[in-house]
Formats: structure tokens, sequence, C-alpha cells
């Protein structure tokens, strides 16, 4: 579990595991996806830091707040990571907000990476810049995709009765340039994974279709395929309370349904795959977590 730490320090230097969640559109889930992670990966001893780039929704610092102020009213030992939402900075002048937004996300994760051994960014799906600026920093990159060709759109133009590629998005386009540009600097390649996220509990052939298309575009744009989150409406419930799947026991759900043991089993398997390394230890922990 202490590799990542161990091998931060033989190179001289302490640097966290960056997973970002990020796309271009909202309403994927990116934010309950980014702090079911964080908790997964605290349950699992690891020290973890977050990030909400998202100056305008903050998705991720209301769920935050809520899980604050549910641990002071019910003193519940939760664990929580250590949280910071950058706001937008104010001025007309473009230039220069846009390098206060660089040097403020690069001073923040520098920070985090004293005292985390992850830090997990949510990023915005309305504002590019801030987007892409989040989007350079990861070593993993976990893209949330509702679970239909309208949101596939979002990876890739494809043919209508074959499936076949078109041609990349202009997301997909903007991956594989951060790509080349990390290659270039001699840093480790990025990794993709595509989250197939709400998925319907019905074997449907749409859902089959999408399945065998996202295995062919894998293949092309070079990414993982996660199966993500079903459609649920626990999620939207633990919100309100700032909680996981993971904190259900802490949260007072003294009988867990067969839905709600399923959802827990599908975070432990997203952190399972987001995880750089896979030791026993580790996988042993994941399953009891």
């Amino acid at each position: 579990m202490n590799s990542i730490k161990e091998k931060n320090l033989k190179q001289g230097r302490r640097r966290a595991h960056v997973i970002v969640f990020g796309n271009e559109k909202g309403g994927s889930g990116k934010s309950t996806a980014a702090m079911h992670t964080a908790i997964g990966l605290m349950r699992l001893g690891y020290k973890v830091g977050t990030i909400d780039l998202d100056c305008h929704q903050g998705t991720l610092t209301s769920y935050m707040s809520n899980r604050w102020r549910f641990v002071q009213e019910k003193h519940e030992g939760l664990p929580s990571p250590e949280h910071i939402h950058i706001d937008h900075p104010e001025g007309t002048d473009l230039i220069k907000m846009r390098e206060d937004i660089q040097w403020r996300v690069d001073a923040v994760i520098k920070e985090l990476s004293e005292k985390n051994d992850f830090i997990v960014i949510d990023t915005p799906g309305s504002d590019r810049f801030i987007s892409i600026v989040g989007h350079s920093y990861a070593d993993t990159l976990v893209t949330p995709m509702n679970d239909s060709f309208v949101d596939m759109d979002l990876l890739a133009k494809i043919k209508p009765k074959s499936h076949q590629l078109i041609k990349p998005s202009v997301y997909a386009e903007m991956i594989m340039d951060l790509r080349r540009q990390r290659k270039a600097k001699g840093e480790k390649p990025l990794d993709w994974v595509v989250m197939r996220n709400r998925l319907s509990h019905i074997d449907a052939r749409n859902k089959k279709e999408i399945g065998i298309t996202l295995e062919n575009l894998s293949r092309v744009l070079k990414f993982r395929v996660a199966p993500g989150f079903g459609e649920r409406v626990i999620f939207r419930e633990l919100f309100l309370d700032g909680l996981t799947l993971l904190d259900l026991k802490e949260g007072g759900e003294n009988v867990l349904t067969m839905s709600n043991i399923t959802a827990r089993q599908e975070v432990r398997y997203l952190v399972k795959m987001l995880l750089p390394e896979k030791s026993v230890t580790t996988l042993s922990l994941l399953k009891t977590a």
C-alpha cells in the first residue's frame, strides 16, 4: 500500500496519484463517482485529497458540506478527505484570469501531494478551459458516460447502422493531445477509463449494442471500459447527508437491501479498476471495506 509513497521518495519528491473525473457534458454522474472513489480509497487506508474545479455548480463541494454537517450532527467518525474548492477568479482580463486559474490548480495539487497518496478532481462540464487544466494533471482519467448513443457522441462520431468510427470527438482529440504532451515530457502514459454510468437493469438490445460499440472504440481510442453504477434512487438520497454506499452502516442503515449490496459492489469494482497497483493486501481490504 505504501509503494506510491516509496516510489516518490526515491525520486526525491512527493507526488500523489491524480484521478480526474471529467467530460464535457453535465449530468453524467461525475461528482457522485468522484465522491465514492475518494471514500473508497480512504477506507482502504490511503490518504486522499479532493478538488472541485466546478466554479458554478460545485456539486462535489456541496456533497462534502453535507458530509461535514452529518458528521457534526450525528457525531459519526466518518472518513472525510481534505477538500478544496477552487473559485473562478474575478476580473475582465481573460489571459490573466486563465493564468490565475492555472496557478491556483498547480499550487493546490502541490499542496495536497505533500500530504496525500491520491488526489481526486471533479471537473466542470461547462467551462472548457478549467476542464482542460484539470485534465492535464490526470494520471488516471475517468469519463462517466450515460449509457446511450446520445452520450457516446462525447467520444466519437459513429456510423448510424454499423456503429463504426467516423472520427474521434473534440473531447477525444483533446485527450490524445494530452497524451502526446505527457509522452514528450517523459511522463507515464495517461490511463483513460470510460465509465458506463446509470446502467439499465433491463438486458435490452440497445444496451448490448452500446457495449459492443464501446469495446470497439476502446481499441482505437485506447481506453478501458468500466461498467459504472446502475440507475438507483439511493445515490440521490445519500447525497443529502453526504454519505456514500460505503457509509451505510455508519449512517444508520441496519438492513441493507439486495439493491444496496449490489450497488456497493459496483463501487468497489470501480475503485479496484482505478488503483494503479493491485497488491493482494489491497484487494483483500477492498472485499471487506
